[in-house]
């Protein structure tokens, strides 16, 4: 599209949204990965959350989570997930919808172990999603993992990664008299091609 410029310019949708992400990282004072997911679930109720965006790889956008809470049983039956980010210091927001699947190889070992002690015996200890009688439970069975499992817990067999791949992304931007610019692009689900719309604010 002619008018497709600047901020918006490419060929490739996860180039620009590394790149919305890469200056968010500058400007953004905390979290600047935070992503707002949105799962359904059996009735077809919305549920939304906020979680980490940890990698855009080249054709999926990836972040990591306990199998077994509300939002991987959705995800499990569903199939398809969305998410919204928002840079406020940026005025831009990326929306992107589209199918699931499992990341529970190398990369989320990997990524697993490069979190902090505390926060692997956490995802061992917390039945995310369940009830919980009171904090003190939650520390009391992190008190009994820990010399279980010791200081280098392998990665829970019910926590992993989702790599939701698009099958429809929105760039958006803020614009003077709120006649913002927003792109979306289009594919059928397992295809390459693009489809680019220049979208009304």
């Amino acid at each position: 599209m002619s008018d497709r410029t600047g901020i918006f310019a490419g060929d490739d949708p996860f180039e620009i949204a590394r790149a919305w992400l890469s200056e968010a990282e500058q400007t953004e004072l905390n979290d600047p990965n935070a992503i707002a997911l949105s799962t359904v679930d059996a009735d077809g109720m919305p549920n939304a959350r906020m979680v980490l965006l940890k990698e855009i790889e080249p054709d999926a956008f990836v972040f990591y989570t306990n199998y077994d809470s509300r939002k991987g049983e959705e995800i499990r039956a569903a199939g398809k997930a969305a998410f919204v980010v928002h840079w406020k210091s940026l005025r831009r927001q990326i929306r992107v919808r589209g199918t699931v699947t499992r990341e529970e190889g190398e990369k989320a070992d990997a990524y697993y172990a490069s979190r902090s002690l505390k926060s692997r015996l956490g995802a061992w200890a917390s039945k995310q999603s369940r009830p919980l009688a009171s904090r003190t439970e939650l520390m009391a069975e992190v008190a009994k993992l820990t010399p279980k499992l010791g200081t280098n817990p392998s990665r829970p067999p019910f926590w992993g990664g989702f790599r939701i791949h698009p099958t429809e992304i929105e760039f958006w931007a803020d614009g003077a008299f709120r006649l913002h610019d927003r792109f979306r692009w289009e594919r059928v689900a397992n295809e390459e091609s693009w489809k680019i719309s220049r979208l009304n604010p």
